[in-house]
């Protein structure tokens, strides 16, 4: 039994802790994800937020088959694209400044991110989903309501063109 179903089994039980632990459980990553969206921290604190309130909101409705990472991504998902519609959110600047003692996984994180920002829209969501959040492509489908093999090959020529870039130049020192 996974930590996701102890954490359910308490719900149906009426433990009234099980919704605090479900978003413990879950709280890095979605962060993590809603980073890869937002301009800044902030906004991207407020979507998770909103996303757990909106996960605790519909709980009833939600019937455990062990799927509640790809649907707490799917609600993760829109709440970021309602959020950034109002927002309009910024382009993410040329030049960023890292102060953290993981710069150079940080520096890599913005490489990546800006290859990324160049792929087709349909693209960017299941990369970052794969590489930067790292569901199974079975996950992603579930979050994006695609089926696996169309998940497979948009991965695969997003995966083509990234390193086309690469191999062009489009590395980290040509971006």
């Amino acid at each position: 039994m996974t930590r996701e179903d102890e954490i359910f089994k308490k719900l149906k039980q009426g433990d009234g802790n099980a919704p605090e632990e479900l978003v413990k459980l879950y709280y890095p990553e979605i962060l993590r994800y809603c980073l890869w969206h937002a301009p800044d921290r902030m906004a991207a604190e407020d979507a998770v937020q909103e996303t757990f309130l909106k996960a605790i909101r519909f709980l009833d409705r939600y019937e455990h088959k062990g799927k509640f990472r790809p649907f707490l991504y799917q609600i993760a998902a829109n709440t970021c694209v309602d959020e950034w519609r109002k927002k309009k959110a910024e382009p993410l600047p040329e030049e960023v400044e890292f102060t953290e003692p993981e710069f150079f996984r940080a520096e890599a994180e913005v490489d990546f991110r800006l290859l990324v920002e160049r792929l087709p829209e349909e693209w960017k969501e299941i990369v970052l989903l794969r590489f930067a959040q790292e569901l199974t492509l079975r996950e992603i489908g579930l979050v994006l309501q695609l089926p696996l093999r169309t998940v497979q090959s948009r991965l695969r020529r997003a995966l083509n063109q990234i390193k086309k870039e690469i191999q062009e130049g489009g590395g980290k020192n040509g971006i």
